[in-house]
Parts: structure tokens; C-alpha cells; sequence
């Protein structure tokens, strides 16, 4: 006979593991309420459940049913305040069975879920459900998703909701969920220069959330809007009318719009980690150089002097070069350039970025190296939506 049924684990001859069998005869107390000891009420829905069986699985559970406290009486009825029916039934099932099934509940039930796992100390279940979270990100439930990653500390999932609302900031700020964050999830999400939306639609909708959650500070709120980056027009049609900042953080925001250079102000941009934004894929073209589009078809195996590279030609003014226009302000801070190497010449060259082909900062001065093949590239990150690529 074979031990290979496609239901049970395989293991080596000598060994014997009916973890499933035990898995469910356990599992068949919870439904068969045989033996209960104790009875929890949650929405006033009882649980009858056993004691050893929930302070084996749980030193929450182990402190409060022998911890000498009124719950440790034989047939005590436990209220559970902080949680649903649906997710205290997931919580019982798993304690009972080891296993869970996530993808035919809700949203709401699922972070309910979430929270029982945190609580009370189940860490691999908390992970589980917070991997499941990730894959059903949607801008109906990515806020209150976020608030309650941000709430437990769980860098996943926090991190994987920040990157679903960078790339959708705009469909994130008129969604229902944005409403109903909480005031600190609010600030980590509009304060970041990734969350790349029109500052007159951030602005909006903090005005918005403001008036829905009436009790708290809204002059905290404010301080996140970068009123710098909105126009004269938006400053007095939009803001002004608002009532929620004066008119000196008006005044200074024109000021500092009218006194300082382009590239200096704080600008919120596009951030998408470890993927070449220079491509087609993301909208950017060249805007001044030879064959424009060689230096988008990410070929870097076949080239020639036809084929698979940008180019300009060198003149006395040293403003001539290869100019990429962005598919939106972006924050980069890497750059990797192929420069040509099928002969024995050298380039010296620099870098500059801008935002709107006007002010441009330099980040890269090679102007004084000969350099070849391969250029890895890295400066501090900035936001901006041109670059430019001079040889000299």
C-alpha cells in the first residue's frame, strides 16, 4: 500500500503524520459543541468553545481564562466588544483547524480578521492575511486598508498600499474611503512626495475630509497642501473662498512662487522603484536627438551606428544634446546610460533635469572624464520632468 494519497502529507517510511486527522476531529468540537466550557458573545451571538483547547493556541486566551480573573469561572460568558460575528467565527475556525479561507469574504470582514490576528498574538496569521490583502487592492478599499496596516505596523502591506495610491492619487482622493481616514493616515498619505496629484485636487479633497470629520484640526490638515504649486488663479478662486488658511499663507505662498527658482520648489512626483521610467510603457519620448526612438527599445545587446542608440552631434555652444521628456514628474535619483563603445573613443558629458525646460539643475558633471560603455549614475533625488544629456 501507498502513502501517497493526494490528501495527506508525504512522509518518509517510519514516519507517521495524521496532522490532518487531528486537524479535524479538533475542529470537530467547535462544530458539534461538545465539551464547551466556556462561551463567548460577540453582536450577541454566543460561542461555546473550550479553554485548553484556545490557551494551547493562544497566550491571550491562557491569561484570560486561568489568569484568576472572573473569565477563568467554569461557564463563564465572555462579551467581546472590538469585533464582528463573521471575523470571531474565522478567528474560532483557525484556532481550532490551523486553517482559514480568505477569498469569499468581504473586505471589511477580512480586516476585522486582520485585527483579531494582531490582538491576539498570531503572527503567521496576520502575515497570511496581510499577503491576501495585497493582491486585492482596489481604490474602493485601499484607504481603509491602509488605515488599519498603518495602525498594527505592518510594513507590507502599508508599503504595497502607499504604491497602489501613488500610481492612482487622483481616483484615491474622490474615492469614499479617503473620507474616512483616520487624521494620521490622512498626513502620511498626502505628505509624501509620491502621492503625485494636482495640488488643487489634494487640496480639495482635504477640504472635503475637513468637512466630514468636523472635530479635528484643520489647520493641521491644511499644513499639508503645498500651496506654492498652485496657481495665482487657484490661490484666490479656490483657496481664499476656502476660509481654512489666512490670507498670509496666501500671500506667502505667492511669494514664494514668484521669488524663487523653479527647480527649488517642492514639487510632488511619480515614484516607480527599480523600473526604467525612460520607456514608451511609461509615456516619455525624445524630444531632441537623432534615431528618438533607439533610446526607447531597450535593446542593449544589438546595436550599431543605425541602430539602437540616441544621438547628437557636438557643437561649441554645449547645449545641443539628448532630451527625454518624462511621461509625468517623477522622483529619480539613478541613471544608467550606454554610451557608445564599438570604436576606441571617450565622451565627457553632463546631466541636467527640469521641470519645465526653463530652469534645469545640473546632477551629473562628467564634463572633465573620458568615460565609456556602462555609466551607473546616482545624485539625490529630485522630482522632474525633462532630462538632458550634453557630451562635450
Amino acid at each position: 500500500m501507498s502513502n501517497s494519497h493526494p490528501l495527506r502529507p508525504f512522509t518518509a517510511v517510519g514516519e507517521i503524520d495524521h496532522v490532518h486527522i487531528l486537524s479535524e476531529h479538533i475542529g470537530a468540537l467547535l462544530i458539534g459543541e461538545e465539551y464547551g466550557d466556556v462561551t463567548f458573545v460577540v453582536e450577541k451571538k454566543r460561542f461555546p468553545a473550550h479553554r485548553v483547547i484556545l490557551a494551547a493556541r493562544c497566550q491571550y486566551f491562557r491569561a484570560l481564562l486561568y489568569g484568576g480573573m472572573r473569565e477563568s469561572q467554569p461557564e463563564a460568558e465572555i462579551p467581546l466588544q472590538d469585533t464582528t460575528a463573521e471575523a470571531f467565527t474565522m478567528l474560532l475556525k483557525y484556532i481550532y483547524t490551523g486553517r482559514a479561507t480568505l477569498t469569499d469574504e468581504k473586505e471589511e470582514v477580512l480586516l476585522d480578521f486582520l485585527s483579531l490576528a494582531h490582538k491576539y498574538g498570531f503572527p503567521e496569521l496576520e502575515d497570511s492575511t496581510s499577503e491576501y490583502l495585497c493582491t486585492i487592492l482596489n481604490i474602493q478599499n485601499v484607504c481603509m486598508t491602509f488605515d488599519v496596516a498603518s495602525l498594527y505596523s505592518l510594513p507590507k502591506l502599508t508599503c504595497m498600499c502607499c504604491m497602489f495610491m501613488d500610481r492612482n492619487a487622483q481616483e484615491v482622493l474622490s474615492s469614499e474611503g479617503f473620507l474616512s481616514l483616520s487624521k494620521t493616515a490622512l498626513l502620511n498619505i498626502v505628505l509624501r512626495d509620491s502621492f503625485a496629484a494636482p495640488e488643487k485636487d489634494i487640496f480639495l479633497a482635504l477640504l472635503n475630509w475637513c468637512k466630514h470629520n468636523s472635530k479635528e484640526d484643520h489647520a493641521e490638515i491644511m499644513q499639508a497642501v503645498r500651496l506654492p504649486l498652485m496657481s495665482l488663479t487657484e490661490l484666490l478662486n479656490v483657496v481664499r473662498p476656502s476660509g481654512l488658511l489666512s490670507p498670509d499663507a496666501i500671500l506667502d505662498a505667492i511669494k514664494v512662487r514668484s521669488e524663487s527658482r523653479d527647480m527649488d520648489l517642492n514639487y510632488r512626483g511619480m515614484l516607480i522603484p527599480e523600473e526604467n521610467i525612460a520607456t514608451m510603457k511609461y509615456g516619455a519620448q525624445v524630444v531632441k536627438g537623432e534615431l528618438k526612438s533607439a533610446l526607447l527599445d531597450g535593446d542593449t545587446q544589438n546595436y550599431d551606428l543605425d541602430h539602437g542608440f540616441s544621438r547628437h552631434p557636438i557643437d561649441d555652444d554645449c547645449r545641443s544634446g539628448i532630451e527625454i521628456k518624462l511621461g509625468q514628474p517623477s522622483i529619480i535619483n539613478h541613471i544608467r546610460i550606454l554610451l557608445w563603445d564599438r570604436d576606441s573613443r571617450s565622451y565627457s558629458y553632463f546631466i541636467e533635469v527640469s521641470m519645465d525646460e526653463l530652469d534645469w539643475i545640473r546632477v551629473i558633471d562628467h564634463s572633465h572624464y573620458l568615460c565609456r560603455s556602462w555609466q551607473k549614475l546616482y545624485f539625490p533625488a529630485r522630482v522632474c520632468r525633462l532630462v538632458l544629456m550634453v557630451n562635450k
